[in-house]
């Protein structure tokens, strides 16, 4: 069958073993055409879906016995966790046995083995993948403290919008402290520091680090992304990273307004705003070291001290 020959309808937009294109009237020489790409052994999908994570568990998931579930960083990122880049693009899968299964054993995957009594299996995506606190466990041993914590924070966020059936918080602070307590595997120093730093109200990975760099150097404990109104009430709108006691607002500067003349807009009257309830707003940047994550830590020292802020002597 030549390769431009059209799959069957039945198999086209998404994974098939090799037993179901068989089945389907596929020759062995069809499903070894260049538009098709092989993620794992026996199974087949478009080159797209090939290199995506949602394309590759859902081809391996095809393949996955009853006792697998994901694990690690691959459920970390079916939850949404922020993590570091070299983990978001890793190529490879993690998958982890459970109920006594034995250890997966695939080329593209790592496989792990689930020890821990408190592990709950949940569906992601129509995937199973274990629950986000165990997930957060698991990469204790791996991450950066400030990583850990960013990871945890997005556990514990309250979004103030969510898609529909995204139920939010994914756990609570408590139930973290819990675990951390109970939890006796590789990684529990790091957890132990780290779940005293989590926080809700962080709405992303860069907003975590800068506050842990902010506390680091001393600075004040901040209110994160909650809302700034004016002397009358009026709501002003929401703030990042909230030193509310001395009129003090940290906030990474959005790409949106450079494509959005109307969010553009928005963003001038609401800074307006803020400047005339006396606000001083530090805006944070990734393009210039002037206005960098680098400087962040200064130029809010200064703002802070401005209004009356002093370190503890």
């Amino acid at each position: 069958m030549s390769r431009s020959v059209p799959l069957p309808h039945a198999l086209a937009g998404g994974p098939f073993t090799l037993a179901s294109g068989a089945g389907q009237g596929l020759s062995e020489k069809r499903m070894r055409g260049a538009d098709l790409a092989k993620p794992f052994s026996g199974v087949r999908t478009t080159p797209e879906d090939g290199f995506t994570l949602l394309g590759r568990c859902a081809a391996y998931a095809l393949l996955m016995p009853e006792g697998h579930v994901f694990s690690h960083s691959t459920a970390a990122r079916l939850w949404g966790m922020p993590l570091p880049e070299s983990l978001e693009i890793e190529e490879h899968l993690h998958v982890a046995a459970i109920d006594g299964t034995t250890r997966p054993r695939s080329a593209g995957v790592r496989g792990h083995e689930v020890l821990d009594s408190s592990a709950r299996v949940h569906l992601r995506s129509g995937f199973r993948v274990l629950d986000p606190v165990t997930v957060w466990l698991q990469l204790a041993a791996s991450l950066g403290l400030d990583d850990l914590v960013a990871a945890g924070d997005h556990l514990v966020m309250t979004p103030r919008f969510a898609p529909p059936g995204d139920e939010r918080p994914y756990a609570s602070v408590d139930e973290m402290i819990s675990r951390v307590r109970a939890f006796r595997g590789r990684g529990k120093k790091n957890a132990s520091w780290a779940v005293g730093h989590v926080r809700d109200g962080a709405e992303s990975r860069r907003e975590t680090l800068l506050r842990l760099e902010l506390l680091r150097h001393g600075l004040p404990t901040p209110e994160l992304n909650t809302e700034i109104v004016d002397d009358s009430g009026a709501r002003i709108g929401f703030g990042d990273i909230v030193f509310r006691h001395h009129g003090v607002l940290v906030e990474y500067d959005g790409e949106q307004h450079r494509t959005s003349s109307r969010q553009y807009y928005r963003d001038v009257e609401r800074l307006e705003a803020l400047h005339r309830a006396g606000w001083i707003d530090v805006r944070v940047t990734r393009q210039t070291p002037r206005t960098g994550p680098a400087s962040a830590v200064a130029r809010t020292e200064r703002a802070l001290r401005s209004r009356g802020w002093a370190p503890p002597a």
